[in-house]
């Protein structure tokens, strides 16, 4: 469904990204693990057309869409949920879940029926979708981009530390919700700094050191692997 071949990404001299081959298949949750700075972020740029790379190319669905605008990747059902939220504070969780449909404005009934399946799937928006979205938690924030984002109508959405600066309680609420959303039928690629519990709801995972990916494997492989438990998980 996506696939990354050779794809490389420079920053005036710095490169970001080094070669990196990487396949999600339909229906998969595979998690990007990696210290920060490591590349995880540059990848997901990358893919949703916000940074062009230097070289490689991205197919979508076997169609190649290097060099695409965002909004045309949004279009054809690829989705990016940045680290940070980036929510507009002083307007409501509503006016915040329906900028996600905005290249749908058009079709109002569409619009309506993901904005429902939003508010179902997080029943505390439902209660606060009038209330401005700063004035919300840390998680019900979070809850909000989710939101946002899958009002895009998106096959394979694409989550940037979700649980950055939640408290722990809210992380595993957190990680439960992204598991709900693949198993809806979403394919979700996570890009996380908490392996454990990325690792528990994942099918896959790539590790990223210095913009290159350095080991692949099963959820088992990984957190089976000693460096990989060493490094990212403890223990």
């Amino acid at each position: 469904m996506l696939q990354l071949d050779q794809v490389s990404l420079n920053y005036g001299s710095f490169r970001a990204l080094d070669r990196v081959r990487l396949s999600v298949d339909p229906g998969e949750l595979v998690v990007l693990l990696g210290a920060n700075g490591a590349g995880k972020s540059s990848i997901f740029l990358t893919c949703s057309g916000i940074h062009k790379l230097s070289s490689g190319s991205v197919r979508l669905n076997g169609q190649d869409v290097t060099g695409a605008a965002p909004a045309a990747l949004v279009t054809r059902g690829l989705v990016h949920c940045p680290e940070g939220r980036k929510l507009f504070p002083m307007m409501s969780v509503r006016q915040n879940l329906l900028l996600g449909a905005y290249l749908y404005r058009g079709d109002k009934a569409g619009t309506q029926r993901s904005l429902d399946e939003v508010l179902a799937m997080f029943p505390i928006l439902q209660q606060k979708q009038h209330d401005p979205a700063g004035s919300l938690s840390g998680g019900q924030q979070q809850m909000v981009a989710i939101g946002r984002a899958l009002m895009g109508r998106p096959k394979v959405l694409l989550l940037d530390e979700p649980s950055l600066g939640l408290a722990p309680l809210v992380v595993k609420q957190m990680f439960d919700v992204i598991k709900q959303v693949n198993q809806s039928g979403v394919t979700v690629v996570l890009a996380e700094q908490n392996a454990y519990q990325a690792l528990s709801i994942a099918h896959r995972g790539y590790v990223i050191e210095r913009g290159r990916i350095v080991l692949e494997g099963s959820r088992d492989e990984l957190l089976g692997n000693a460096e990989v438990r060493r490094a990212y998980i403890g223990g």
